[in-house]
């Protein structure tokens, strides 16, 4: 009985994250209203209120959820690969990742720059949790010598999470016809290009 509740109880939260995050990629989180989320996720206003105490709240929270979902998608793509293999294996996974939560990648990208926000210090925090990944890659394969010995491997991190995300977003609203592969392809050739220099 207690598990087949919480699964109910984590389908309902999983549906609000979804309509908060459709709601606020087409309205932003101000116009967004918890009875919106509510209407859009087909539950009542008391619903959200269960789940989650505030608005913000309910956002900070989505955040922890996809950005873990990334994290984790993260470690299972570089999961006993060696560094190059690795580095195309991450490409790879936040492409694929990007596509599959297009509406939450376009948040995520969008709120990244607004430092006025009451979660900016969690989003730092999540931020730094999925660039770390990518950071021990980049510091295995300076340690292996398939990377430049003098690469700065926060910017080259930081760097390798950001372009990837920016080029998921516009390959998606620009040229969603293209194929992943021939994204994946270019985006490797830049990293590519930029470790050799």
């Amino acid at each position: 009985m207690t598990d087949g509740r919480s699964r109910r109880r984590e389908d309902t939260r999983q549906r609000l994250f979804v309509a908060a995050v459709e709601l606020i990629a087409e309205q932003g989180f101000s116009a967004t209203t918890v009875d919106d989320i509510a209407a859009r996720a087909g539950v009542a206003k008391g619903t959200v209120y269960y789940n989650f105490e505030s608005k913000t709240v309910l956002f900070e929270e989505l955040l922890r959820h996809g950005i873990g979902l990334l994290t984790a998608d993260f470690r299972a793509a570089v999961d006993g690969l060696p560094p190059r293999e690795a580095l195309a294996a991450l490409v790879r996974a936040e492409l694929e990742y990007i596509r599959r939560y297009r509406a939450f990648a376009q948040l995520l990208l969008s709120e990244m720059w607004r430092t006025n926000r009451e979660w900016q210090q969690t989003l730092r925090l999540l931020r730094g949790e999925a660039i770390e990944v990518i950071a021990e890659t980049v510091r295995a394969g300076v340690a292996s010598g398939d990377l430049p010995a003098d690469l700065d491997v926060p910017t080259a991190s930081s760097a390798l999470f950001g372009v990837g995300l920016v080029v998921a977003v516009d390959w998606l609203v620009f040229q969603p016809d293209r194929p992943i592969d021939d994204v994946q392809e270019a985006l490797l050739g830049i990293v590519r290009r930029v470790a050799q220099t």
